[in-house]
């Protein structure tokens, strides 16, 4: 798979941006600042739906604009898939698939597929635990796109099994009304909350031999890296951190990746009966899959806390690359593959690390990468560069537009025959 044409309306730095990209690797080089980040940014962004860089969507709308919009031309072995996700500061997010009437944003989530690697993963290993839960969760989604719905479903639940517990901590008391509620929202919550912890259990079952894998080509091969999901539903788990410190390793319980949903809910039910007073004196929820933690191990030892920044950094790329593999493993078809996204990654690495990472990537059907210097980048990903300047992209052999490109509010639109979401505004918008 790869990412042919990409348009750029109101987001970020780019009033309009319209580039086509060629499959195998193509570098934008640029000084920092000059929106380098942000075209990968929205090329990832179409794929999840979500930044690497902030968590909330309003930062990519350019000031002074009302919306954004992305659009990408996919092309998967002779097929060509036209994704076009706008981005509303007032309203819900809408998409657009083969200019279909407008849908829902979800409804265009992983169509196209990325696998993005960035200066940021290295809070992967260093960060809290809600960093690598969203990593495997954003995992999960990749590899089957309906699956979204279980954390949203989870969310929604925890959401109001929390409101009230806050009531009942507020009032002082807890009524047996509020205990009749709260056992209802229990089974919602064990119920949907198994079926979320269920999917991760098998997911990190499927990642650890490719994170060893990934890990043992990155470095001298001395160390065996590893994977465990430790779970505040174990009996054993220590719930006592007043933050999201994760249950810690005593939570980890290899056991529960044999139970289905339905005995992992009876755990779960359990878990929230033996913590019920805790909960009700501090007024949140600490059994269920958002305070979960994956471990990450480097032979006996976590590597949070003891390892070097280099076995740190080499764990960070690991667990990219793993997602990569299980990825392929996952779709033989043809046009499977991922497209790969180095954002200013290499900057951060030694000269071994470079070159053992891009001896991997190399041959990926489209591989998307970001250098402040073109000479950064390693040799055996040395393929069609392109200049990024303010505002839009240009050949570094000539200096001439390879884009059409504005700035922010300059009225840039999509030419007239691609079409978009943005038009349906202009006619009396459409139905939300």
């Amino acid at each position: 798979m790869y990412v042919e044409h990409l348009s750029l309306t109101g987001f970020r730095s780019y009033g309009q941006l319209d580039t086509v990209i060629e499959p195998g690797i193509t570098v934008f080089v640029g000084p920092n600042g000059v929106g380098k980040t942000n075209i990968v940014e929205a090329i990832g962004y179409l794929a999840t739906l979500s930044s690497h860089r902030v968590s909330t969507d309003t930062p990519l709308i350019a000031f002074g604009e009302e919306r954004a919009i992305v659009r990408g031309r996919l092309v998967r072995g002779a097929q060509r898939t036209s994704v076009e996700v706008e981005i509303n500061a007032s309203s819900a997010n809408r998409a657009r698939i083969n200019r279909s009437n407008p849908v829902r944003a979800k409804d265009a989530a992983g169509i196209l597929k990325t696998v993005l690697f960035a200066p940021e993963d290295l809070t992967l290993v260093k960060g809290d635990p809600s960093v690598r839960r969203r990593y495997l969760d954003e995992v999960m989604v990749s590899l089957l796109p309906h699956q979204s719905a279980l954390r949203a479903d989870y969310e929604r639940v925890l959401k109001q099994r929390n409101a009230l517990l806050k009531s009942a901590r507020a009032a002082g008391r807890f009524s047996t009304a509020h205990e009749a509620t709260l056992d209802v929202w229990d089974q919602h919550l064990a119920e949907s909350g198994a079926r979320l912890l269920s999917a991760r259990l098998v997911l990190v079952d499927k990642l650890r031999p490719h994170v060893q894998r990934a890990y043992q080509e990155l470095t001298d091969g001395s160390k065996i890296a590893d994977l465990a999901y430790a779970s505040s539903v174990s009996p054993s788990a220590d719930l006592s951190a007043e933050d999201d410190a994760g249950p810690g390793r005593n939570g980890t319980d290899e056991r529960l990746g044999d139970l289905d949903p339905g005995a992992l809910t009876e755990l779960f039910t359990a878990g929230l009966l033996r913590h019920r007073r805790k909960e009700l004196e501090r007024g949140i929820s600490l059994v269920g899959p958002h305070r979960d933690e994956l471990t990450l191990l480097l032979g006996s030892m976590p590597v949070k806390g003891y390892a070097s920044h280099g076995e740190t950094w080499s764990m960070a790329l690991a667990l990219r690359l793993a997602s990569y593999y299980l990825l392929l493993e996952e779709d033989r078809t043809p046009g499977g593959d991922p497209v790969l996204i180095l954002d200013d990654a290499f900057a951060e690495l030694d000269a071994q690390r470079r070159t053992r990472l891009a001896s991997i990537v190399a041959s990926a059907e489209q591989v998307l990468i970001t250098a402040a210097v073109g000479d950064d980048i390693p040799a055996a990903l040395v393929g069609r560069q392109l200049r990024v300047i303010p505002g839009a992209i240009a050949a570094p052999d000539d200096g001439g537009d390879t884009s059409r490109a504005g700035v922010p509010g300059d009225g840039g639109r999509p030419s007239a025959d691609q079409g978009s979401i943005a038009d349906e505004h202009a006619v009396g918008g459409m139905d939300g």
